[in-house]
């Protein structure tokens, strides 16, 4: 069993910043594809941001420019960089991850909102 955990959410205005982290803490074999979704009210799921355990990295389309995806292999964790936020980035941001190419796992999400 993998646990996922999300922080580094909160309140921020239009065009700051935040930084939000992943920590899968577990039964980890490998730790494969890890992903970045959020959920707005209302709204389907959305991938946000991919990054494959070498590193390569890829973004939605309303993200890229502004969102970085990173990991760090030997703490199994993975860090979202997000600028210049807009409002429509508001919502629950979750994790996933694919554990030793098979298993795959969810953390509970933080919530970002991104108001003035």
């Amino acid at each position: 069993q993998v646990r996922l955990v999300e922080s580094g959410g909160g309140l921020v205005q239009p065009g700051g910043s935040l930084n939000l982290s992943c920590a899968a803490s577990g039964d980890i074999v490998y730790l494969g594809t890890m992903r970045w979704y959020r959920q707005a009210p209302g709204k389907q799921r959305e991938l946000v941001a991919t990054i494959s355990h070498a590193g390569s990295a890829d973004y939605a389309d309303s993200v890229k420019g502004r969102f970085t995806i990173s990991r760090d292999n030997a703490k199994n964790t993975v860090y979202l960089q997000m600028n210049n936020l807009k409002p429509e980035d508001t919502g629950v941001y979750l994790c996933y991850a694919i554990e030793n190419y098979l298993l795959t796992y969810w953390g509970q999400g933080t919530q970002v909102t991104v108001s003035s």
